[in-house]
Formats: C-alpha cells, structure tokens, sequence
C-alpha cells in the first residue's frame, strides 16, 4: 500500500481509504486502497489497457483528404521541420526570428483559432462541420517567469468576453437545432475556458511559490489570483444555471472554467490548492452540474496520489472535483525531470489508462453522486481515446456518461480525432483552441511545433510527409 504523510486539512486515514489507483513503474504496481469501490483497477484491467496502447494510430491520409490543398502544404511542412531531430531542433531555434506574417501563413492557422472573437466563433462552427461540437478556448498570454509585465485585468475581461461572446453563442446555436430532443441536448460537449494561473496575477512564479504563506503580502497576491479566476469561474456558473432551467433535460455542464496545468514546483505549491478553492466554491456536490475542473499530469509519478488525496478531500467535504487529465507539458524544461516523471514511456501510459478507467467507471455507475464529476480525456494517444471510447460505447446510457468527454489540441493528432468521429461515432469530442494577438501566440506555437516533433511520433515526420504526398498525388 502507497502510504502518504500527513498534510494540513486532509485527514491520513481518509487518504488511506480513498479511491484506488494504480501506478505503474517499471519495478511494481503500488495502490491507494479504497474503502468501497465498484471501479477499482484491478490487473485485468492493466492487461487490458496494455492491450489499447499497442493499437496501431489510424491512417492520416483519410483526414487529409477533408482538408483544402492549402491546408495540406502547411502540414507537409510542419512533416518536413520534424523530420528528424537535428532538422527539429535547428528550426525550433530559427523561429523566434520568422516574421509573424509567415507564421500566420503556413502555422497559426493550423494550431490557432483566431486573433479575435469573430475570427474564433466562425472558426468553432467550422469544427462543427468536422463533427467536434465545442472548443477549450485559451487565450494565449501567460507570463510564468513574471517578466512580461502583462495586464492582467485585460486578460480577465477579454476571457468573460470569449465565454459570452464565442462559447455561449457556439452552444446555444447547437441546442436550439436540438428542439427539445434530450439525447441529442446532452451529446454536445461542454465549451470549455481554459485558464492560465500564470497568466492571472503578476509575478506568478513566486505567488504560486508562496501560495499558501501566511505572510500578509503573499495572502494579498494570492487572494488576488483567487479573486481573478473566480470572477471568470462565477460567469460560467451563472450561465450553467440560466440554460439549466431552458434545457433541464442536460445532465453534463453547459460551460466549464479549467485550471490548467504549471510546472512541477508552482503546481505542487499552488496550483492544487488554487483547484480545490474553486471546487468547494462551484463545484458543490447538491448543484446539479459542476463549472469547474482541474488538471493532473498524468506522466507525473506522484499524480495518481495526489488525486487521491483530492478524492478524500472532495468526498469529506461534500463537493466534486472536475478533471482533465493529460499525460503532461514540461518534459522538455522540467529541472527535476528524471525524478518526478516517470523514466518510460510504458510507465506514464499505465498510470494514464489506470487512473482515467477508474474515473470513468465511478461516473458510469456513481452517475451523479460521483465526487469526479466531470472528466476530460485530453490525450493524444490513439489507445487512451480508444480505450475510453470502448468504456463508454459498452455502457448504458447514465448522466455519468454524457460527463466525460474526449478532447485533443488544435493541429494535433487531428487522424485521431477525425478517426474516433467517422469510425467509432464519438460525439463528446472538443478541440483545445488557442486564440489571441499573433505575436502572444508565438512561444505556444514554438511549444507546439516542439511536442509536434517530439512526442507524436505516428502523424508528424517523415509520415506526416508520405501522407500529404499521397493525399496531393491522389488529388492529381
């Protein structure tokens, strides 16, 4: 058993018999046993979940082929920058000195959704056609190292402005084309807001270092930070319940506020109990639908303790968590890297699979009186979709079900994406959209051009190339 030591305000006995987990390391399997549990992980479930990772990722030509030649040239060139790592790292260098109109061009439109409101809320009923019914918007300024100086209250205005403005019309259209029909109310995801603490309070990395000091200036900073998500937080929430009594048929929320991940030490120090502030204030286990979720990294090798910690909290203390879970974002500049993340690739997939099956068979059987609440699969590995694919397609229909939903970043494994729609008929399916002034969203597409490169091997590279030529010579 995976013993964890005491921290304030969470009893170690309710630690102990919280939900259970499996971590898989390349020694052993450790757990949290939980007190009850219809939707432990047991073994057989690892074998099965190993079985979903050795599936083969879907052909990318057939997504291609939905797509304007233009489009296909920008991503033959995104395969040629990946091609190898030499080639890879002398573009990632190279880019800070291209002139934004180029990277307008050939890049943004492939990972952006716009620079402004009109441009985003045209671009979310052009997912729409693709069969993704709704976007985790992120406004794409964030200023972790507090260098930039940024205003803050901007951003604050401009991300209630995008809830109402490009969320709420984007889900209202799609409702009213409903016409009272409830399965087809509750097979539209929920429009997410994705929230950067970095971005939300100046000088983010030592007020998320000091988060929790009883010093007067740092409670002041934090309270800040607290103050700024909350009023964003508090506009969702007032929209869940104003649709809530025109569409009482819908079981998922209608808008969601998502605290999304930092690095290791600010999301250690400050990040959880920022979450857990949020959830005992929006997520209330007697509200009928919850406004927020948080994020855990799931390539974090302490992740499936700390959300079973959050568990205990959330159970005694009667409210719902709201998760994402992603396998995680810093690989590349975490300083402790070889100690908090797990060495293989193997070890972040078990302990993804494990945790996220858990989750999703609590809300199936819980439905409503789950303390997950709410969950997002936002994972671009073709056997972690699958695998949550095949646990929902497998269960009867339950408010639990319409409340958890399958999400990848914009101009990433889009062959999954398009895959799980054609082929398997998932409908709970969102796009990650950053949106923002070109020049904000120049280090989030440099971040992405990386990930594209390093870490999804199946549809960039050398076969990304092979497909867009396949797919131009097929159009000849």
């Amino acid at each position: 058993m995976l013993r964890v030591r005491p921290i304030s305000s969470i009893n170690r006995a309710a630690i102990i018999t919280s939900r259970r987990f499996v971590s898989g390391t390349q020694q052993r399997l450790v757990s949290v046993t939980p007190q009850t549990s219809n939707a432990a992980i047991t073994l057989d479930n690892y074998e099965n979940n190993k079985h979903h990772q050795e599936l083969t990722p879907p052909s990318t030509v057939s997504y291609l082929k939905t797509l304007s030649k233009p489009e296909i040239l920008s991503l033959g060139m995104i395969g040629m920058a990946t091609l190898n790592k030499p080639i890879l790292n002398m573009v990632i260098k190279l880019f800070p000195y291209v002139p934004m109109p180029l990277i307008k061009v050939f890049i943004s439109k492939l990972y952006c959704g716009g620079d402004n409101f009109a441009q985003v809320k045209q671009f979310g009923e052009k997912l729409q056609k693709r069969g993704i019914s709704n976007m985790m918007l992120s406004l794409t300024i964030e200023d972790s190292e507090g260098t930039k100086n940024i205003d803050i209250d901007y951003i604050v205005g401009e991300t209630v402005k995008s809830v109402h403005e490009i969320l709420k019309p984007n889900m209202v259209s799609q409702l009213e084309r409903c016409h009272g029909d409830a399965t087809k109310i509750n097979e539209i995801a929920p429009g997410y807001i994705a929230l950067k603490p970095s971005a939300l309070v100046a000088n983010p990395h030592e007020v998320l270092m000091n988060f929790n000091s009883t010093d007067p200036y740092w409670v002041e900073q934090r309270n800040k930070l607290v103050d700024n998500c909350s009023r964003i937080a508090q506009n969702v929430y007032d929209l869940n319940q104003q649709l809530l009594k025109k569409y009482p048929q819908r079981t998922a929320p209608f808008f969601v506020t998502t605290i999304d991940a930092e690095k290791y030490d600010l999301q250690i120090n400050g990040v959880y109990d920022l979450q857990r502030i949020l959830f005992k204030k929006f997520n209330k286990m007697e509200s009928p639908m919850i406004s927020v979720i948080g994020t855990w990294q799931l390539y974090l090798v302490d992740s499936a303790k700390h959300l079973a910690m959050d568990y205990a909290l959330a159970a005694k203390e009667g409210y719902k968590l709201g998760l994402k879970l992603v396998r995680g974002a810093y690989i590349h500049s975490e300083a402790k890297r070889d100690s908090i993340i797990y060495k293989t690739k193997e070890g972040s997939d078990e302990n993804y699979d494990n945790v996220m099956s858990t989750v999703i068979n609590d809300l199936m059987q819980n439905r409503s009186n789950s303390y997950y609440g709410h969950l997002v699969v936002a994972s671009h590995n073709y056997g972690s979709q699958m695998l949550a694919t095949e646990l929902l397609n497998n269960a009867p229909y339950s408010p639990g079900k319409a409340n958890v939903v399958l999400g990848q970043l914009l101009g990433m494994s889009d062959n999954v994406t398009h895959d799980l729609i054609t082929n398997h008929g998932a409908k709970n399916i969102i796009k990650y959209v950053p949106w923002g002034p070109p020049v904000e969203t120049k280090d989030y597409l440099l971040r992405r051009l990386q990930e594209n490169g390093d870490a999804v091997k199946s549809d960039n590279g050398w076969p990304l190339v092979k497909a867009v030529f396949k797919t131009l010579f097929s159009r000849a």
